[in-house]
């Protein structure tokens, strides 16, 4: 495929032509183009609204680019449950790196998916994977704990709080903070940046003593690329940290095995959903179970054993 060709040498225009015809539904590029994918390095930026996500994924994008780095960027905004619109605004947050050579931006709606990523987030990074990005950072919904979603993607997993996020730290503990590599308090400038780091260490280091990885906190203020470089060395580190152990080359074979039972999950349900429950045999079907001639779960039982 003459696309393929040109994805593979990193043309923009077609990259942009293969993200949309992969959101369209075709796969057959994938296909093609999987071979050459595994080199990039995925880095996951979540956290709750306005913490800043997107000024840390500026600013550390602009540091990758001096040193001749390839930058990949997904941004994923959450989808409207009343227009399924989305805002997509993360060209616009990210203008100052828009446009420079090295760097492709793509914004995506979540579409109602609660683990704050699209399905076709996944395809996309293939795609920035195989065009020769030397890093894809994916920028997800902040929207608490669902946001879990994202661990099952990268390899470094950044999350980034605000210093009033200190009232709801035990809350995060079954959820955001454990899928966190990183933990990064931006505005550090504002009141309790101190208070909420300790707590954040504490908890890290109960944590880091039963995983291997210490789990770091830290402070940036990222609009005024403090702390920035840092961050970098951090990334870095927990890059070597996972090569060393052995821990990167068993996370990747897991992220494949799940990948690969997604998508024949996914398989599974289109074929349901195409040819063995029809709109019109579904409407029948749910009159049934609702006038108790039939129960759900037989229905489904039965549906199942059809299908295989």
């Amino acid at each position: 495929m003459d696309i393929v060709k040109k994805l593979l040498k990193g043309d923009k225009r077609t990259l942009a032509r293969a993200i949309s015809e992969v959101e369209d539904g075709n796969t057959s590029i994938l296909k093609e183009i999987y071979p050459h994918t595994g080199n990039a390095y995925y880095i996951g930026i979540t956290g709750p609204p306005g913490a800043g996500k997107s000024t840390i994924v500026d600013k550390l994008t602009s540091k990758l680019l001096v040193r001749n780095k390839t930058i990949g960027i997904i941004g994923v905004d959450p989808t409207s449950p009343f227009s399924g619109g989305a805002l997509l605004g993360d060209r616009i947050r990210m203008s100052d790196i828009a446009t420079k050579e090295g760097v492709f931006i793509r914004s995506m709606a979540s579409r109602g998916n609660l683990g704050g990523l699209a399905h076709t987030t996944k395809n996309v990074a293939l795609l920035f994977d195989a065009a020769g990005m030397d890093c894809i950072f994916i920028e997800t919904v902040g929207v608490g704990q669902v946001e879990l979603d994202i661990a099952g993607v990268c390899d470094t997993t950044i999350v980034v709080l605000v210093p009033e996020s200190g009232d709801s730290i035990q809350t995060m503990k079954a959820g955001l903070l454990e899928i966190a590599d990183i933990i990064v308090v931006n505005k550090a400038d504002r009141d309790g940046a101190d208070r909420i780091v300790a707590e954040l260490r504490f908890v890290s280091e109960l944590r880091g003593k039963t995983q291997g990885w210490e789990y770091p906190v830290m402070k940036t203020i990222a609009r005024e690329d403090k702390g920035i470089d840092e961050l970098i060395s951090l990334i870095d580190s927990h890059k070597e940290y996972l090569e060393r152990t052995g821990n990167f080359e068993q996370a990747r074979k897991q992220r494949i095995k799940l990948r690969v039972q997604e998508l024949i999950e996914e398989g599974i349900k289109s074929r349901i959903e195409k040819d063995i429950i029809k709109p019109e045999v579904m409407e029948k079907l749910v009159e049934k179970i609702y006038t108790r001639e039939k129960d759900p779960f037989q229905s489904a039982e039965e549906i199942t054993s059809s299908l295989f």
